[in-house]
């Protein structure tokens, strides 16, 4: 590891503490200058990697998700003081689980946000025009989103019903088309 990456690194580290329990810091109100990039990557299937090594430590990978903000230019990880830009080869976190609450559908991720499906965080699935594979999300906080699990993605899709044509789930007094119209309706 390099001075000046672990300086970075330990920098965001001792910012993210700032944030007292699962609270999250203030980031959208840093403006920070751009510091570089650290090399942090979020894979696709969600494993935090830094230097190509996993990040084993999930308060860790917690921590880091706090300070985690989407800019125009990409991903950063942010502190009033630095703004050091990161890899993140789909979206920076994964919908591991979700429950319902009522009416409402509440997506838990792999860092442990949870968010409740509504007009403000919203379940878009896009489908793949060459293979018809759905590839489902759902708005989480900010510009950041989680990819919906496969077997999240299952559990929708059994308790969806027809709607206009179209296979959707409703939350927060709003309904989520699945997929594009006429797919999985018989």
């Amino acid at each position: 590891m390099t001075e000046e990456s672990s300086k970075g690194l330990a920098g965001i580290t001792a910012a993210a503490k700032q944030a007292p329990g699962r609270g999250l810091p203030p980031v959208h109100l840093w403006r920070p200058a751009h510091c570089g990039d650290i090399d942090i990557v979020i894979r696709r299937d969600g494993v935090w990697m830094h230097e190509n090594s996993p990040i084993g430590r999930a308060e860790l990978v917690r921590l880091f998700s706090t300070v985690l903000r989407k800019d125009p230019d990409g991903y950063h990880l942010v502190t009033p003081v630095e703004k050091m830009r990161i890899e993140v080869e789909d979206l920076p976190f994964r919908a591991v689980t979700m429950t319902r609450d009522g009416d409402d559908l509440v997506f838990t991720t792999d860092v442990g946000d949870e968010t409740r499906a509504g007009p403000d965080h919203p379940i878009i699935v896009e489908t793949d025009p060459a293979t018809g594979e759905p590839a489902p999300r759902v708005h989480v906080r900010a510009d950041l989103e989680a990819r919906i699990a496969r077997t999240v993605f299952y559990d929708l899709v059994e308790m969806a019903e027809v709607r206009d044509g179209q296979l959707a789930v409703q939350s927060g007094g709003v309904w989520f088309p699945l997929g594009p119209p006429g797919a999985g309706v018989e």
